[in-house]
């Protein structure tokens, strides 16, 4: 009897080894891609479920959200500008069975394909589309990755665009443009405003010459205004018609 005992208790811990071996516990943005003799069996999680040791493998993915940094790229833009870009690329697995199958590495070819179209979609652009109008930039990029990765079981949720670094001679060449650009600005509204104030002459000058006694009190009130400075001297034209009718002088009757 503990001959049979001792001939039992190491089948008995092979046994024990081999439930607790095939004990799995995945966490809740866990999955097990699971293989049967080599063969796709289904994908198991989360919670505890049961890997038969030398018959069945598992492969684990995890569910959540990869944020993966794109190293900078040299990017040559439609205008022949040199700059070096880098972007961050958001993306998640979808569908476990298609990333460890479809594809050896996900993560390295879902960077490498970012990288490769990062360098494609900029360099359709010029420089000044890159600077303004990125928003759209990282949307193209975006749905270029999400359609290429679809087959991969990714999905990638958003593309930014960190840094667009230029070399100095081009900073110094756009800080040229933005100087011209104000000055042109500055130029445009100094001429409005001299044609506004141009057009505000010509309607005061058309409203004066309708009624001469206008004209009159406004060349007194500029009198009192230029009187009004510290000059000692003051010499000024008078228009005789002008002078006349201050003076209450009519003109003679023609002689017979």
């Amino acid at each position: 009897m503990i001959d049979l005992q001792f001939g039992l208790a190491p089948l008995f811990l092979l046994l024990l080894f081999l439930v607790v071996a095939s004990i799995k516990i995945l966490r809740e943005y866990e999955r097990g891609v699971i293989f049967l003799l080599g063969r796709f069996w289904r994908v198991k999680g989360p919670g505890l479920i049961i890997v038969i040791p030398g018959i069945q493998q598992m492969v684990k993915v995890d569910m959540r959200v990869v944020t993966m940094d794109v190293p900078s790229q040299d990017v040559i833009s439609r205008d022949n500008v040199s700059v070096k870009v880098n972007a961050i690329v958001f993306f998640r697995v979808v569908d476990p069975e298609k990333a460890i199958i479809q594809v050896e590495n996900f993560l390295m070819a879902t960077s490498q394909l970012a990288q490769t179209t990062l360098r494609a979609v900029l360099g359709k652009h010029e420089l000044d589309e890159m600077l303004a109008e990125r928003e759209r930039l990282n949307l193209d990029v975006q749905q270029i990755l999400d359609a290429q990765t679809d087959s991969w079981g990714i999905k990638v949720a958003n593309v930014e665009i960190k840094h667009i670094d230029l070399n100095e001679s081009m900073v110094r060449a756009i800080a040229r443009q933005a100087e011209a650009e104000r000055e042109r600005r500055a130029k445009v509204i100094h001429a409005e405003g001299e044609k506004q104030a141009a057009q505000s002459l010509l309607e005061a000058a058309q409203m004066l010459s309708q009624e001469p006694a206008a004209m009159q009190l406004r060349y007194l009130q500029t009198l009192t205004q230029v009187a009004g400075d510290k000059s000692s001297t003051l010499v000024f034209p008078v228009p005789v018609d002008l002078l006349g009718k201050l003076m209450g002088q009519k003109e003679a009757p023609p002689r017979v």
